[in-house]
């Protein structure tokens, strides 16, 4: 189903959340509490309000917003979102080869370890290859400048998610 931005404007509040459901991974607080911000003139707007409202909450609610995002190479794809379902069967990871995906997890592992929250990364035109290649640099990363880059790709995860219900080309 898509929709245009003016449809999305002319909604009530309530019906605006809902719309934009999973605009950021079991997180609506987000688009509710952009909402206000409405009208939104282009989708970039709306995507810009809506990171100013990732930016200006808590660091506790930016950890909560990351950890809402699944593990890449979910082994249980049925716990996933649609939208990360299709993400991750783009970028290969549900038929990568097993010694891959096995490595996706080691490196997963490492990685929530070193920094407490999931590797998030917008895996649309990315292969497991090089999944796994930004997975390790990252890695070694330290934690503020990891949690600065997974909001930011959080971003484009969800202007790609809002092209695609507004069916319109992403940036």
């Amino acid at each position: 189903m898509t929709v245009t931005l003016a449809e999305l404007n002319a909604l009530p509040a309530d019906q605006f959340v809902k719309a934009l459901e999973g605009l950021y991974e079991h997180s609506n607080w987000i688009v509710r509490d952009a909402a206000a911000r409405r009208p939104f003139e282009t989708p970039e707007a709306l995507i810009q309000a809506t990171q100013g409202v990732v930016c200006n909450a808590s660091e506790a609610q930016q950890k909560a917003l990351i950890c809402a995002h699944p593990e890449l190479g979910e082994a249980q794809l049925h716990r996933l979102t649609t939208a990360s379902q299709q993400e991750q069967r783009g970028a290969g990871l549900v038929a990568a080869p097993p010694e891959q995906l096995t490595r996706l997890r080691q490196l997963n592992a490492a990685y929530r370890q070193r920094h407490g929250f999931p590797f998030v990364v917008a895996v649309k035109g990315m292969t497991a290859t090089m999944i796994l290649d930004a997975l390790a640099v990252r890695l070694e990363r330290p934690g503020d400048v990891e949690l600065a880059e997974a909001l930011e790709q959080i971003g484009r995860i969800a202007a790609i998610r809002l092209a695609a219900l507004l069916d319109v080309p992403p940036e």
